[in-house]
C-alpha cells in the first residue's frame, strides 16, 4: 500500500514555495499541503484542492495549532524575507530568524515530522575580496560573517538549527532527518517570466523597464552596457532541478540523519562574457569601487526600492564558486541543466509562461 504524505511548507507565496505546491500536489503520494505565508496566497495555487493555505506571520505564535492537525510529516522551509527592510532590520530578523526558530521548534516537537527541509544559501560562505574563481566552496567549510544582512541571517539561522538538533538528539528527544540544501541563484522560466521582480537577470536584460518605476527605468538604462568586475561569476540551478532535490529528500528519504549540500551544477561559472551575450549586450569592466557607490546612492535614495542594501555590492564584485557534486556522488542526483543553460535557455516544466518570441530552446 502506497505512503500518503503531508506536507507542511513555509513560503507558501513566494517563488519556490509555491512551485513545490505546485508540482508536489500532482504526485499520488501526496495527501495534502500546508502551505504557510504572511502574503496572500497566490494564483498559482489558490484553487487547488491539495493545499490549504493558511495566510500568517510564522514568526508569532498561534499557526503551530493549525498545522499541528494535519499531521505533517515532510516540513519544507523556504520562508524568507530576502529584499531587507530599508530602516528596519529588526522586523527583519524577527521575520527570518525568529520565525525559523519556531519552524525548527514545531519539526523537532511533532512526532509525526520525520523530514526537515531547510533551505540556505551559498551567500554566507562570503563574498570577499580574497575569494578566487578557481576555489569551489565545499559544505566541510564553514560559513563566515557578512555585513550583508541576508547571507548573515541564514548563517545565524544554521547555527540555531545544528544547535537544536543536536540539544533534541541528546536529550533523546523526536529527532527528524534534517536536510539543508544552499542553492546558488535560482533561474528557470517561472522565475524570469512570471514573476517580473528585481534582481541580477532582469536588471541586466532590460525586463525592469517599464514597470512603473523611474529607479528600475534608470537602471535599465545604467546596464545599457552589462558592468563586470574582474573577478565576477554566477552559478545557476535550475528551478526543476531544484523541484527535484527537495522530492528526492522529501519522499525517497535517503540515509542520513544531518545532511547539508549544495545546489549547483557541475561544469563552468557564468561569467561577465557570458551574461553579456545572454542579455545581448556588451560587457565593460569596472571596479569593485565602482560597484560600491552606485549600490549605496540607489539604496538611499530609493529608500531600499532597489533592493542594493548594505553588503550586497560585494556579491557584485567577489566571487563565490560552490562545489555541487556532493548531490551527486552521495546521492545519485544529476542535474538537468548546466549553469549557463538554467540561466540562458527556456526549457522547463513551466516554459508555458514564456512568450513564444522569447522562447529558447536547447
Amino acid at each position: 500500500m502506497q505512503t500518503k504524505h503531508t506536507l507542511f511548507i513555509t513560503g507558501a507565496a513566494g517563488y519556490v514555495g509555491a512551485m513545490l505546491c505546485d508540482q508536489f500536489s500532482k504526485r499520488d503520494d501526496v495527501e495534502q499541503i500546508v502551505g504557510l505565508d504572511k502574503e496572500p496566497c497566490p494564483e498559482l495555487i489558490a484553487k487547488n484542492p491539495k493545499v490549504m493555505f493558511i495566510q500568517y506571520d510564522m514568526s508569532e505564535a498561534g499557526w503551530e495549532e493549525k498545522v499541528r492537525a494535519y499531521k505533517p510529516d515532510v516540513v519544507v522551509h523556504t520562508a524568507w524575507q530576502i529584499r531587507e527592510l530599508y530602516g528596519d532590520r529588526a522586523l527583519e530578523w524577527k521575520w527570518n530568524v525568529d520565525g525559523s526558530d519556531r519552524v525548527f521548534n514545531f519539526a523537532f516537537d511533532e512526532p509525526s515530522v520525520r523530514v526537515l527541509v531547510h533551505f540556505s544559501t551559498v551567500s554566507s560562505y562570503g563574498a570577499f575580496a580574497d575569494n578566487t574563481v578557481d576555489h569551489f566552496f565545499t559544505e566541510d567549510e564553514p560559513f563566515r560573517k557578512s555585513e550583508y544582512l541576508y547571507a548573515e541571517e541564514k548563517r545565524v539561522c544554521e547555527e540555531h538549527l545544528h544547535d537544536m538538533f543536536e540539544a533534541a538528539r541528546a536529550k533523546g528527544k523526536h529527532v527528524p532527518q534534517v536536510f539543508i540544501l544552499r542553492p546558488a541563484a535560482i533561474t528557470g522560466p517561472r522565475g524570469r517570466f512570471a514573476r517580473i521582480r528585481f534582481g541580477l537577470q532582469s536588471a541586466l536584460s532590460g525586463a525592469l523597464k517599464g514597470q512603473g518605476s523611474k529607479f528600475y527605468d534608470l537602471i535599465s538604462f545604467m546596464v545599457s552596457w552589462v558592468p563586470v568586475t574582474p573577478k565576477w561569476l554566477r552559478q545557476y540551478v535550475h528551478e526543476d532541478d531544484v523541484a527535484d532535490i527537495v522530492a528526492l529528500f522529501s519522499f525517497a528519504t535517503p540515509a542520513g540523519s544531518y545532511e547539508i549540500v549544495n545546489l549547483a551544477p557541475p561544469g563552468a561559472c557564468v561569467f561577465g562574457p557570458d551574461m553579456a551575450r545572454a542579455v545581448g549586450k556588451r560587457p565593460i569592466t569596472v571596479q569593485p569601487w565602482m560597484v560600491r557607490i552606485p549600490f549605496f546612492l540607489l539604496w538611499h535614495l530609493s529608500r531600499g526600492h532597489v533592493p542594493t542594501a548594505r553588503g550586497s555590492w560585494r556579491g557584485y564584485s567577489y566571487p563565490i564558486a560552490v562545489d555541487g557534486s556532493k548531490l551527486t556522488k552521495k546521492f545519485g542526483f544529476n542535474y538537468c541543466c548546466s549553469s549557463y543553460d538554467a540561466f540562458y535557455y527556456t526549457n522547463g516544466r513551466y516554459e508555458g509562461d514564456v512568450p513564444e518570441t522569447l522562447q529558447r530552446h536547447k
